[in-house]
């Protein structure tokens, strides 16, 4: 084998550009890492810092006991039980709802100024503050609808809160779809339904799922819906009971009833408030890591 000529070797040194491109691409490349450390630190600090306040506290007992001394000692069962009440029953509310809706917009609904316009006030709804969803929540279920202060009336406004989330995500996922693979269902005479039911939302059940893990982590971290609609300060229950409240019942939340000690309860043992957010933030991990998990098989089982 004959050894390159200096012509052939010359194509393959680096000028002075493509020196200069390397430089740039490994500056831009530590720009970003230092701008996900610096997301991913902070957050791992303050998680951090959460556990070892609540090492005090936290423990089974903890998790399952009520609440005593007036809320300055015990546990947390009332609470932690209300709020897997008030994110479940307004997932059930929200979640068909909002697919159906979703489904509609992007595969039924023409394109003209009606359905912009709804497009658009789905799109703004998503950024409502909060405090606007309870008023709502408060004049439509509480009063108009006399459901009263109640566990129905607080999960029907998270519900309301969250519904746009939902709706603008599997609209993505659902667009997320290859128009050929309707056009392929079309063509062997299935019907506009029979393709949705089929194809596109077996393929979309991943990124439906997204809107879904957000609704859940919105959901149980509220506090002003539920503290104008349907949250109590302090309700007795027995330890470990898993059906306490009535739907037509108020019930208390872990979001208002880590407010409540922090802020109006003097003399509360220091851990608590500390271990009752490590309990919320680690119920909304765990939901969001079996959604991810259901996500992650759905996504491996796509044929495309």
């Amino acid at each position: 084998m004959t050894p390159p000529n200096a012509t052939t070797q010359a194509m393959f040194t680096e000028t002075a550009i493509v020196r200069r491109k390397l430089r740039y691409e490994a500056v831009a490349k530590w720009v970003f890492c230092g701008m996900a450390t610096a997301m991913i630190v902070p957050l791992l600090l303050i998680v951090a810092h959460l556990f070892w306040e609540a090492r005090g506290s936290l423990s089974v007992g903890f998790l399952l006991d009520a609440p005593t001394r007036g809320m300055r000692d015990g546990g947390i069962w009332p609470a932690f039980v209300g709020t897997i009440y008030l994110v479940f029953i307004s997932l059930a509310v929200s979640a068909p709802i909002g697919v159906l809706a979703a489904v509609y917009l992007n595969e039924y609904a023409k394109d003209n100024w009606l359905n912009r316009l709804i497009n658009l006030a789905v799109i703004n709804l998503a950024g409502v503050p909060s405090i606007v969803h309870a008023l709502f929540g408060l004049g439509a279920f509480v009063y108009a609808a006399k459901f009263g202060y109640s566990i129905i009336s607080a999960s029907l406004t998270l519900a309301i809160m969250t519904l746009p989330v939902i709706i603008a995500s599997t609209r993505e996922a659902l667009a997320s779809v290859p128009q050929s693979f309707r056009e392929a269902c079309w063509n062997v005479g299935a019907t506009r339904w029979q393709t949705i039911r089929a194809v596109v939302l077996p393929n979309s059940i991943s990124g439906i799922l997204t809107g879904v893990i957000l609704q859940v982590s919105r959901a149980a971290g509220e506090t002003a819906p539920i503290m104008f609609t349907g949250a109590v300060f302090f309700k007795a229950v027995q330890s470990g009971d898993l059906f306490p409240y009535h739907l037509n019942e108020q019930c208390m939340a872990l979001s208002m009833h880590l407010y409540t000690i922090s802020t109006q309860v003097p003399g509360v043992k220091e851990s608590i408030p500390f271990a009752t957010a490590v309990v919320l933030l680690g119920s909304v991990l765990l939901v969001n890591a079996t959604a991810i998990a259901l996500r992650v098989f759905m996504r491996s089982r796509k044929k495309w």
